[in-house]
């Protein structure tokens, strides 16, 4: 049975840092390429950011390039989402999300095993 779950989310203040794990079970996880996404209260689900399998390739939306950091430890099954100079846009709710497909440069397309979500909120 897979299992993915996140931790590492809660307040903190703007400008200030957080980081995110995501623990992935039950799956060849240096297989799958890694996503996080995002969804604020009453706005659509967005991708933060995605790793790919092999070469571990990354790609940022355009709101978090140069603050976020995503990497993997395949090892542990681990995905990391190191967010700096946190601001109050950036509070929602965020998912870790496995992905096998690749469809036009996107690692992170429909991903298949989601994680339950783990809040952050950033205080002005």
């Amino acid at each position: 049975q897979v299992q993915v779950a996140e931790s590492g989310g809660g307040l903190v203040q703007a400008g200030g840092s957080l980081r995110l794990s995501c623990t992935a079970s039950g799956l060849s996880f240096d297989n799958y390429a890694m996503g996080w996404f995002r969804q604020a209260a009453g706005n659509e689900r967005e991708k933060v950011s995605c790793i790919s399998w092999g070469r571990g390739s990354t790609v940022y939306a355009d709101s978090v390039k140069g603050r976020f950091t995503i990497s993997r430890d395949n090892n542990k099954n681990i995905l990391y989402l190191q967010m700096n100079s946190l601001k109050p846009e950036d509070t929602a709710m965020y998912y870790c999300a496995a992905s096998t497909t690749y469809v036009n440069g996107d690692y992170c397309h429909a991903p298949v095993y989601w994680g339950q979500g783990i809040q952050v909120t950033v205080s002005s």
